[in-house]
Order: C-alpha cells, then structure tokens, then sequence
C-alpha cells in the first residue's frame, strides 16, 4: 500500500504576478509587463498607481475574520489543471488535501508536492498485471492486462470528507472512475465534485460519441447510481491550452510575419465554451464545497465563463497578445506523438464537430445538451465572479507560458519575428522530414512513450489536457 511521499524541497513558484514593476525576487517573471506585446492590467493614469497596488487595505475595510475549514479533500490527477487550482485555493483558505499525483515531474506536480498542506500519494492509479508490457493504457474500452490500483485509491480517501474527481484516459477510465466512486462511499464522502463530459451519442444517434467524454459520461451515471452526494462540472476550453507548439487541435501557429494562426474544424460562427482551468476552476468548485450538496446535489454546471464563437475567440486573443490572430478553419492536424487515446479522441472530434458542416446552427452542442450549453457562463458567474477571460489570459499569461517553452517570439522587433523566434521544433527523422501521424504507425512497440514526444519545460507531461 503506497504511503505519503514527504518532499522537503521548498519552492516560491509565482503564477500570476502582480502587476508591480517592483517585486523582489521574481524579476524573471515581472519582465513580462514591458513587452511590446503585454500591457498591465492597471492604466498608467489610475490612482491606483499613487500608493501601492499591493496593499489592499488602501482600498477596502477590513475583512472579518473567518474560522478555517476543518476538512480534507481527496484530489486524483493533481498536477492537471483543474486539480492544481482547487489545491491552491483550498489550501490558501485552510482546507487539507491528500492528493494523487503520477508523478513528481513538473512545475505544477512540484507546486503540489511541497504545499505543506497537501499530503502527497505518488503513483498511478492503474497497474499493470505484467509489469513488462508495453500495451498502451490510453485507448478507450476494456484494457486486459491492465488492472485498478485499488490499494492507492483507499489510501487516498482515508481520513477524507470531500472529493474532487477529474478521471484520465490512463488506464481503464471507467474501471478507474467506478473503484473511486466506490472508495468514496466506503468512507462516506459529503460532497463529490466530478469533473465529467457528456457522451454526445446519448443527445442524437447521429453525433459520434467522443471516446474520452463518453467514459466520464459513464462515470456520472455510476456515481448517480450508487447514490453518492455528488455534484458534477463541465468545463468549457481551456484558454490555457493554446500553444504556439505544434500540438494538436489547440496549437496558434507562429507565422513568418509574426501573427498567428489557429486550425481547427469548428464553425467559425458556432459559439463555444471557454474557461481559464488554472485561474478559475479552484474558486468555482470551493463555492460549491461551501454551499455543500444541499445545493447542488445531483446538479450540472456549464463551468465556462465566455460564450464565444472561434472568429470573436481568435479577436480577443489579438488584443490581448497585441498581434494578428486568424482562424482557419480545417482538419486537425497531427505533426507530434501523442497517446492513443488522445489520437482516438481527434479522430472521433472531427467527425462531431465537421469541417465540411456548413450551417453554425447544425453544429452539435459543446456539452451534448444545449441547455446546458446555453447556461453559459451563467452557471460559472453564480460560483465565482472574477474570471480571467481569453483576452487576459492572452495579454498577461500566453507569453510566461510560451517562454517556458523556449519560445522568443515576445522578445521580436517590431516588424514582426525573427528565423531565430519560432522556438523548438518536434524531434524529426534522419531524413531531415517531420514526423507525422502515418510515421507513428510504423514505429514497433519499444519506442511507445505514454506522454507528447515534444516537451517543453512547462508542458513536459500530458497533464495540460486535464
């Protein structure tokens, strides 16, 4: 049975900087205000420039104070997006939480692992019955060879009151999703906060299910079945998961004259969900830990906090990043390794969500129900009220991000970038010719890697999905 994983390592990791010129220690991170392409989020002609914008005294009474929770919330996959903003809100307010990480790799799993509030659970939540074989655990439907790691997730429960649920494709999800839900009721969970999607093939016969939705469309049904306390989010896309990097699908490709460019087979005038994972999912889910499941027992909530269509999504980024930003609408793309599961999950997306679809109104609904969708971002702004929106995320957070990519292009003159500022390319062949999906099938079992063959210093695990 796994136990605790003590990290004596301290780290003072900064993710959102404030917008002070003047912060000692982290001037690596502050350098950010004085880009060409980033503007602070204070005007220059604010009195709030007149004292200090870090002093929140100078401008509001005092707080009362408030007792802190005594409470402990299990989290799985905590360094995923999701996972790491609850931790970091939780436990700045005074929640414990014992969480489940895959690894110690990582900015976000080392933010985690030395929170002195977080107890720490390193492992996967599957096992392998062979440990020799090289299966791949991210394809959708049964695994064989591939068991649950049952152990872990009643140790992770243990002592536990609350739960926040966001299941991976690593491993059987719906084995995995259903022996969480079961360890949650053996120690009688209060409130269960699942992070789940819709199976879009349960709305119409005609839509496609998506592999990696419709196995947290199961997990709902399950916990729904078994009675547990439980409340369930949909999140909408994530800003955070745009990259100049050649991923797929998300990828705002870096061009020669310096603008960018985004791929991708939605209706250019479909609206879509949108929510930034990293500033906006902790505040959302700790409101409903403290209405409790009197609330939102049984309920859905459309976790979004922009309504966009891809055209107004694509404008927002332009002013936030200060450079033309175009849509093209097309196939996705895939030029990287990526895990199979994710491949699968591509392939059934384009299908859903057609290229050659030529009425926005036909276009299926992001969350499978439309009135679900169409609560977007009333749901969100009921839990939460100070979002960080895609034209922010763009402004103040894209270029931090894109930097810990190796990237340069936020340090280019003014007529646009440089050869030298398109940043790191995928790993090619010896003939010089980038890698493609059709590569990838030639390759024999030993060269299969669970993760992106491309890593950038920040996004070196597929945690960014999550």
């Amino acid at each position: 049975m796994p136990s605790p994983t003590p990290i004596p390592i301290q780290t003072n990791l900064v993710f959102r900087p404030a917008p002070s010129d003047q912060q000692n220690g982290s001037p690596k991170t502050v350098q950010y205000s004085k880009h060409k392409h980033s503007r602070s989020s204070y005007s220059e002609s604010s009195p709030l420039t007149a004292v200090s914008r870090n002093n929140s005294l100078s401008f509001r009474p005092l707080k009362r104070s408030t007792p802190s929770p005594n409470k402990t919330i299990a989290v799985i996959n905590a360094s995923g997006r999701q996972a790491a903003s609850l931790i970091r809100i939780a436990t700045a307010v005074g929640f414990k939480v014992r969480a489940q990480l895959r690894n110690l790799e990582g900015v976000i799993a080392t933010e985690v692992a030395t929170n002195p509030n977080v107890t720490v659970f390193v492992g996967e939540l599957y096992i392998r019955k062979k440990p020799d074989d090289k299966q791949d655990v991210t394809a959708y439907g049964d695994l064989p060879g591939i068991l649950v790691n049952y152990d872990l997730i009643n140790e992770l429960f243990r002592g536990s009151q609350l739960a926040f649920i966001n299941t991976t494709f690593y491993g059987n999800e719906l084995h995995i999703g259903q022996a969480i839900a079961d360890a949650a009721k053996k120690v009688g969970i209060q409130h269960y906060v699942y992070s789940s999607m819709p199976d879009h093939a349960k709305y119409n016969a005609a839509w496609p299910s998506l592999p990696l939705w419709a196995a947290k469309h199961e997990v709902e049904e399950y916990v729904r079945q078994i009675g547990l306390p439980a409340t369930f989010v949909y999140t909408g896309i994530y800003n955070n998961n745009f990259t100049s990097l050649l991923y797929p699908l998300f990828c705002m490709e870096l061009q020669r004259d310096g603008s960018f460019e985004w791929q991708a087979p939605f209706h250019p005038d479909a609206k879509l969900p949108w929510l930034d994972a990293e500033h906006d999912v902790g505040p959302a889910i700790i409101q409903l830990f403290k209405d409790g499941p009197a609330k939102w027992n049984g309920k859905r909530i459309a976790l979004a906090y922009e309504y966009l269509t891809p055209l107004e999504a694509c404008r927002a980024f332009e002013r936030g990043v200060g450079r033309p930003v175009r849509y093209k609408r097309g196939p996705i793309q895939v030029k990287v390794k990526i895990p199979e599961g994710y491949r699968e999950q591509l392939e059934a997306l384009e299908k859903l969500f057609s290229p050659s679809n030529e009425d926005p109104k036909e276009q299926p609904p992001y969350f499978g129900d439309q009135e679900l969708d169409k609560r977007c971002p009333d749901d969100a702004l009921a839990l939460w009220e100070g979002p960080r929106g895609l034209e922010e995320y763009a402004r103040e957070i894209f270029p931090m991000e894109e930097e810990a990519n190796g990237m340069e292009w936020m340090f280019s003159d003014e007529d646009g970038c440089t050869c030298d500022t398109v940043g790191p390319t995928p790993a090619v062949p010896e003939n010089g010719k980038e890698k493609t999906a059709e590569d990838e099938d030639d390759e024999d079992d030993d060269s299969f890697d669970e993760g992106l063959v491309m890593r950038g210093l920040k996004r070196d695990e597929e945690d960014w999905l999550a």
